[in-house]
């Protein structure tokens, strides 16, 4: 990759308008990155998600600074940096107990993989702007001159509501491909439409995900699954035709995007993604499941968490039936949570609906936390003191053993060994020798 070193002079501002909103303590490191840029004869501004953020009065994740500055200057300024894309012109800076991401202004090469420019440019704000994706993302704020810089027509699409690619729509999508399901993201997230020629764009391009690395398309996918609007994102994705694109192999009928729009619409605010995503695939078997898990490379704790969801994902639709043992093994369950969460979503559909929920409440708080997991009274070393060859045997025993100590029918060791007795005697009778020698 080659890229420019020289700075460019500054290019006169289209439009500029004045920011008088104050701005949230969050921002004082990227403010005191600006200004410390500027005293060294540097022009530095607030840029891209930040900017629009503050713009609709929200809150930003976080803050990001845009610098003719380059990589090697930003660290000669700044005592504590890392260069995590110097080839791209980003630098972490450490300011405020943050590390903020210091760019330089650039404008980009060809796109040959459909993820990155085979070379960079370093520029002026104005070509920095024209490279960005959409035009609510490519404003610029100077937080010292309280100054919105905006290149792009982005504060206009602001205040329409309107997700619009930056220049000519097609040629943003075939740059980067992900940008076609950061569009859906954006336009849920900010409840915005997507502009008509854009949405063309992106209907035509929608293919193109496929060419996209699974971590970043989940990526995406937690990001919209994991925010209110995830109903909404939802749609956009099957409106724009992306559901088939998410991951390899992706299949979906038309019930199934109906059913999992309307369970996705109510789920709780906040979830976590593998209960959204459960619900999304709750009708797949188990090995499909397990295939779209590592097709969009979710971390094994995840995969395991949204297959034993969609396993339970009816154990507390009647919460009076579920035995005793049962609920306690739900409740020893780090997902407890979510999967309560999932049944209530069903609980929705029922006329008894608040029964069921006070119910659930009381079978909970019925169980005394030290009495969910409590030790077992017979273990494995029993067995094997008892000359029990290791097998199927050992799961069979202890697992019948351990059913009936949480169901509480089942209290003593005494009475443990004497019913591990009569469980190693009928398997004997139905399998044959059980005993080592």
């Amino acid at each position: 990759m080659s890229r420019t070193r020289a700075t460019v002079s500054y290019a006169p501002m289209s439009e500029s308008f004045p920011f008088q909103a104050e701005l949230p303590e969050a921002a004082d490191g990227a403010v005191k990155i600006v200004r410390k840029l500027t005293a060294e004869g540097h022009h530095a501004l607030l840029a891209g998600g930040c900017v629009r953020d503050l713009l609709l009065g929200l809150q930003p994740q976080d803050y990001d600074v845009a610098t003719d500055a380059p990589p090697e200057r930003i660290c000669q300024i700044f005592r504590r940096t890392r260069k995590v894309g110097a080839q791209f012109g980003v630098v972490l800076v450490h300011e405020r107990r943050k590390w903020i991401e210091v760019a330089t202004f650039r404008s980009d090469g060809q796109y040959l993989d459909g993820r990155r420019p085979s070379e960079v440019h370093f520029c002026d704000a104005r070509h920095d702007a024209e490279r960005r994706d959409f035009t609510v993302n490519g404003m610029f704020l100077d937080p010292l001159k309280r100054t919105l810089i905006d290149y792009v027509g982005g504060r206009a699409d602001l205040q329409a509501r309107l997700i619009r690619a930056i220049g000519d729509p097609p040629a943003r999508f075939a740059e980067d491909h992900l940008r076609l399901a950061r569009a859906v993201r954006f336009a849920a997230r900010l409840s915005f439409e997507i502009e008509p020629v854009t949405f063309a764009a992106l209907k035509d391009h929608a293919p193109k995900l496929a060419t996209v690395a699974a971590e970043r398309v989940r990526e995406e996918l937690e990001k919209m699954l994991t925010h209110p609007t995830r109903r909404r994102a939802f749609d956009l994705l099957a409106d724009c035709g992306l559901l088939p694109y998410l991951w390899e192999g992706a299949a979906w009928q038309a019930e199934q995007i109906a059913a999992g729009a309307v369970l996705l619409g109510r789920l709780p605010e906040q979830v976590s993604f593998p209960l959204a995503f459960a619900v999304l695939i709750v009708d797949r078997e188990t090995k499909a499941v397990q295939e779209i898990c590592r097709a969009l490379t979710c971390s094994n704790e995840q995969r395991e968490t949204i297959v034993w969801l969609i396993g339970h994902h009816t154990d507390l639709d009647d919460p009076v039936r579920i035995s005793l043992a049962g609920l306690k093994r739900l409740l020893a369950h780090p997902a407890l949570p979510d999967l309560r969460a999932w049944a209530e979503t069903r609980y929705f559909e029922m006329p008894d609906e608040a029964q069921r929920r006070e119910q659930l409440d009381r079978r909970v708080a019925s169980v005394a936390p030290e009495a969910i997991r409590p030790p077992p009274l017979v273990t494995g070393d029993d067995l094997a003191s008892h000359g029990v060859k290791p097998g199927p045997i050992y799961k069979h025993v202890l697992d019948a053993l351990y059913t009936r100590q949480l169901d509480e029918t089942l209290t003593t060791r005494e009475a443990a060994l004497r019913l591990m007795g009569d469980l190693l005697a009928k398997w004997r009778e139905e399998h044959g020798e059980i005993l080592d020698g």
